[in-house]
């Protein structure tokens, strides 16, 4: 019985009214607490060693810090008037067992990128803050590029799908401020066919 059941029956000489009801709030918020508790061992379970990081505080406690824990989107219009939708962070959020929400954590954070179609060529805008250009390291195709970088301190990784193919032997690229920026031309087509002269 809580002290404040014992306090009305000390002093109305019967058991609180709806004292039932509380008892069954309690055991709720009790089964929310316990049910946090078995989410989060089995999120510190899923997390990469790396981040996760010990500390002690100047009282002599441990703390254990997690994170960076990144997510979000941006939003733009295509050409075709449909919204675009791009994800980045190191947090995906996924349908699980059952249709439960879900979560993956990786250690290479997906940085937010921008694309760009132009007449002529394609240019591809990432930020990687906290990073050196000697860092980064870009792979292209006719048809995808890959951004990585892998420090101790930052982790990054993203394939990105290009729109058109792309000729990567004249791709040029730039680093400023912690904005990635690379241009690639687009493939030119050779003409089908040959011509034929009339004699």
């Amino acid at each position: 019985m809580s002290s404040f059941d014992e306090f009305w029956e000390r002093w109305f000489g019967r058991r609180r009214p709806f004292s039932r009801f509380f008892e069954e709030i309690d055991e709720m918020f009790r089964e929310m607490e316990r049910m946090f508790e078995r989410e989060f061992e089995d999120l510190a379970k899923r997390v990469p060693r790396d981040l996760v990081r010990e500390r002690v505080l100047p009282d002599g406690t441990k703390v254990h810090e997690w994170g960076p824990f990144v997510y979000g989107y941006s939003i733009t219009i295509g050409p075709d008037g449909k919204p675009e939708i791009r994800e980045f962070g190191n947090v995906k959020p996924s349908v699980g067992r059952f249709g439960r929400p879900s979560i993956s954590i990786r250690e290479e954070r997906e940085p937010l990128v921008d694309i760009i179609n132009t007449d002529g060529e394609i240019k591809v805008i990432a930020e990687l803050p906290g990073v050196e250009k000697e860092d980064i390291k870009l792979h292209g195709t006719e048809t995808s590029l890959t951004i990585s970088v892998d420090t101790p301190q930052r982790k990054y990784y993203k394939e990105v799908e290009l729109p058109e193919k792309v000729d990567p032997k004249q791709a040029k690229s730039t680093y400023k401020n912690g904005v990635l920026e690379v241009t690639l031309p687009k493939k030119k087509e050779a003409p089908k066919g040959e011509p034929i002269s009339i004699e």
